[in-house]
């Protein structure tokens, strides 16, 4: 081990506890630390954070992380500062001044890791600063949002390649777990990898048992393997409602269940998360929203009661049971009627181009944004109450948005804890001219002024209650009040904080006919979008070749082996033990003919079993040309 291996696996050992690392991991760190863009291709589980966390250690100056997962990058800081490493996130759950601080931090402080979202990339604020920063590495989480041929394209990835040109000596590290031959080669060119290689390592799980159960009474299946898998286990289903209906009736049969999904308040969403991560047995039944950054190695199983639209969300999905190497399952439910319900959401998932447009101009009136306005602002939004006042399905409307989403028109977060939000409604100027009688009011005015910049502009700007209210003298709550009174005198409008997704426009509202999403590349969308479903079709009605082999044939691995432990390959070795006296009966006529004649009558005699089978064996034999009829009732050997 040379002097460089040993001081990546020294760190290794200090904050990580780890006293070797994983396959092909040692590979990609010294491919970033010889400066060269690498696109690391690894299955879930298999340590992907430790890629970027070993070298930027390492090495002098700050990582930036590009990853769109809040939840994650919260996670993330909050380990490793617990080792001693100093971290922090940027996100839109922060005000503009704690944005601020952080920025300065990575600038001219000493912290070493900068978790950010691809939203906030494409900002002059973060701009500015990146060129004064010592960034030693780029890293680019889920790299695979970056390609609009990808199961979860994300439009703001396509703006992380022009911070090169702000940082050009930086390698760029790209991970993901889940990227086609296609998709892999969208990936280097969208982040301009022209020095970049790919480092793949195998997406076999030797541990892990793919099953696939075809049954129309899920329920008794899905007691059947927690009855018989012994530990933790997650339950994914498609609609929020499920994971509560769910997790009800399985803590009714006995089982530690809980349910988890995006519409709970995060308080309530980490305390589940807590008491899972304890237990020892408990069941989580969760929408697909749980799972990601989830560092629980022990789980058991994951079971999908519904199927997934793609094989890329089965395998990273699936691929949360056994990290810690022990044989575990993951098992998929379906039933006769789910390759009917998998058409109805292709065909909601591609709303008419008319419809999108409508929708378009629908979100602009709902929000009373005129033509030219509206850039850059953002909104929470209740996307039921929006489509019940359009008239459409609420699934329509979503669809609507991410296809507008994903021609760069806006962003729809997820849920998150939103910060509340002002803007002056009036000129500085004017608010000088206004007379403002009580005192609270004008104090209150004056402390937003002193703190907080820009809100004299065309966008909400993020504000902290609190800070407003340590400034100023007063409780929250009585901050909380005097900021409606100044809403009510319309001098101010303000957004108190929430839980809800966040609408963020990307353009001003725009003449319906200038509205533009490209025909092209929407027939393409729906193409491959059909061909993953396909796909994951293919895999549940698969009855001959390994569940593993399956899977890395799709994501473009060599010569994969069979696992021997996936229900395809347990039920051929069943087949191999039911045909073993055939096997042996057939080496018994061999040894028997040899090189000579036999006559068929001699051969039936020497064997204690049915004549029928024996000449059964024969006639397979002489099929093969193993055997050949000698004449006169005789058969010889010819190989």
């Amino acid at each position: 081990m040379d002097g460089r291996s040993q001081k990546l696996h020294g760190i290794l050992k200090k904050y990580w506890g780890y006293e070797a690392f994983r396959p092909s991991q040692l590979d990609v760190i010294l491919s970033v630390m010889d400066g060269r863009d690498t696109l690391a291709l690894m299955p879930t589980g298999a340590g992907k954070s430790l890629l970027y966390q070993i070298p930027a250690v390492a090495l002098k100056g700050v990582c930036i992380v590009v990853t769109p997962l809040i939840s994650l990058m919260k996670d993330q800081v909050d380990r490793l500062r617990r080792m001693g490493i100093s971290a922090a996130a940027i996100h839109s759950g922060l005000t503009r001044r704690q944005i601020d601080i952080t920025l300065d931090n990575a600038a001219w402080g000493d912290l070493k890791f900068l978790y950010v979202a691809p939203e906030r990339v494409a900002g002059d604020t973060f701009r500015t600063r990146l060129r004064s920063m010592d960034v030693c590495l780029l890293a680019v989480d889920e790299a695979h949002c970056i390609s609009q041929w990808g199961y979860d394209f994300r439009p703001s990835y396509l703006r992380i390649a022009e911070l090169r040109e702000l940082i050009p000596d930086t390698p760029v590290l790209a991970l993901t777990a889940s990227a086609t031959p296609l998709v892999a080669e969208d990936i280097m060119l969208h982040l301009k990898m022209d020095r970049g290689h790919i480092i793949r390592s195998s997406f076999a799980r030797p541990n892990l048992s793919y099953v696939v159960r075809h049954t129309d009474n899920k329920d008794a299946q899905l007691l059947r393997v927690l009855g018989n898998v012994r530990g933790s286990s997650i339950v994914y289903v498609r609609t929020r409602e499920q994971t509560v209906k769910l997790a009800e009736w399985l803590a009714g049969q006995g089982f530690d269940a809980e349910a988890y999904n995006g519409g709970m308040p995060s308080a309530e969403r980490n305390e589940r998360q807590e008491r899972w991560m304890r237990s020892p047995d408990g069941v989580m039944v969760a929408t697909n929203a749980f799972g990601m950054g989830i560092d629980k190695s022990n789980v058991r199983a994951v079971i999908h009661y519904d199927i997934c639209d793609s094989l890329e969300a089965y395998y990273q999905e699936a691929g949360r049971a056994g990290r810690d190497g022990r044989r575990s399952y993951a098992v998929l439910l379906t039933s006769s009627d789910d390759r009917g319900r998998a058409a109805k959401r292709y065909e909601t998932e591609f709303p008419p181009l008319e419809t999108v447009k409508r929708c378009y101009d629908a979100l602009f009136d709902y929000l009373q944004i005129g033509l030219g306005d509206g850039k850059y602002a953002s909104f929470s939004f209740n996307i039921h109450e929006f489509a019940a006042r359009v008239r459409l399905f609420t699934g329509t409307v979503f669809n609507s948005l991410k296809i507008l989403q994903q021609n760069g028109y806006l962003t729809l977060t997820g849920e998150n804890d939103n910060p509340p939000r002002i803007m002056f409604t009036v000129g500085r100027d004017d608010l000088y001219r206004i007379r403002i009688e009580r005192e609270e009011l004008d104090n209150i005015i004056r402390t937003i002024l002193r703190l907080y910049a820009g809100v004299f502009g065309d966008r909400f700007v993020p504000i902290d209650e609190g800070e407003i209210a340590h400034s100023s003298g007063y409780t929250t709550e009585r901050v909380k009040e005097l900021l409606k009174v100044l809403w009510q005198m319309r001098i101010i409008k303000y957004v108190p904080g929430n839980r809800s997704p966040l609408l963020i426009l990307h353009e001003g509202r725009l003449p319906l006919g200038d509205v533009f999403i490209s025909p092209e590349s929407y027939k393409i969308r729906k193409e491959m979008t059909a061909a993953r479903m396909e796909a994951m079709q293919k895999y549940i009605d698969e009855k001959k070749v390994c569940r593993s082999v399956f899977l890395q044939r799709y994501f473009g691995g060599e010569a994969p082996q069979d696992c021997g432990c996936c229900d395809i390959c347990l039920e051929a070795k069943k087949h191999r033990v039911k045909a073993a006296p055939d096997a042996d009966l057939r080496d018994g006529i061999l040894s028997l003919v040899g090189r000579s004649e036999v006559t068929v009558k001699e051969v039936v005699s020497r064997f204690r079993m049915s004549p029928d089978k024996v000449v059964a064996v024969l006639d397979s034999l002489l099929a093969e040309g193993v055997l050949a009829d000698a004449g006169g009732g005789k058969v010889k050997r010819v190989r």
